[in-house]
């Protein structure tokens, strides 16, 4: 019988189509009798037809040569992306150096885990008068307070990571003179990815919900949580809706290029059945 080198049979087109249409099933037949009971009740504020086609008049329905994109969403959606962007890599730089760093050293981590739990408890929306007198009102202040929030998943899943290596292999590698960068790249750091991942996977989505809360601050004035804001003021709820229908898609998005990233540094069905 012939399989993968990872043990299982490959996948027939036909098994895939039927598994790609199960997992869109629920979603579709969800916007199905959402969009029924709309049109039962006549309701104008929530009819998901309208506002699919809402989203794409506003974002997607720019000339070919543009893919599409229309000037509206490149001043929506960039602004959100390289605030996003720019604390996410942030978060994941610190947390991923810091987290090896401290779990490596087991009276570092036993001193600066209650610091470590003590912050992460910490609500970063509390923070943000904080923020606004250290950075000021602007794109430094709204990176500042994603980076904070999205940095203990990181950090935590790193160091716990890094503490699980397995002795045996640290030993071998000590009889082998292994030097410490070797044992960093060739040991710790491939224990320690699938943790390292499930934290990112945590401070992508906190990442979204943070850029989007910046950007309701006063002294925002692009993005995409500006946009919900300004169309709330103005009582617009399709442009509403378009927006968290946007936040849906690019966390979707987001997420599934972040595990096809996963699956390749760490192997299929890493990610199966853990936790952060």
């Amino acid at each position: 019988m012939t399989q993968t080198q990872s043990g299982s049979a490959p996948r027939s087109p036909h098994t895939t189509a039927v598994s790609f249409l199960l997992r869109w099933s629920v979603f579709l037949g969800t916007v199905l009798c959402w969009e029924l009971a709309a049109r039962a009740l006549r309701s104008v504020y929530f009819p998901p037809l309208r506002i699919a086609r809402h989203a794409r008049d506003l974002w997607f329905s720019g000339p070919a040569g543009h893919l599409f994109v229309t000037s509206g969403a490149v001043g929506t959606i960039l602004p959100s992306l390289g605030r996003m962007a720019a604390g996410f890599t942030c978060a994941a730089v610190a947390g991923i150096a810091l987290g090896i760093s401290v779990g490596r050293l087991r009276r570092a981590y036993a001193l600066c885990n209650p610091v470590l739990q003590f912050a992460r408890a910490v609500p970063p929306p509390a923070l943000v008068p904080v923020f606004v007198v250290v950075f000021d009102v602007g794109t430094p202040m709204q990176v500042a307070s994603i980076v904070f929030g999205a940095v203990w998943p990181v950090l935590i899943n790193s160091a716990e990571g890094a503490r699980a290596t397995d002795p045996l292999r640290l030993e071998a590698a000590a009889v082998l003179r292994l030097t410490a960068p070797e044992r960093l790249w060739f040991l710790i750091l491939p224990s320690a990815l699938p943790r390292i991942f499930a934290g990112l996977r945590l401070s992508l989505s906190l990442c979204l919900i943070l850029m989007v809360f910046s950007e309701l601050l006063p002294g925002s004035d692009d993005g995409i949580g500006f946009t919900l804001t300004d169309a709330q003021t103005r009582s617009d709820l399709l442009t509403v809706w378009s927006a968290l229908l946007l936040l849906g898609v690019l966390g979707y998005l987001l997420n599934t290029g972040l595990l096809a990233v996963e699956k390749r540094l760490v192997g299929p069905g890493s990610s199966a059945g853990r936790t952060a």
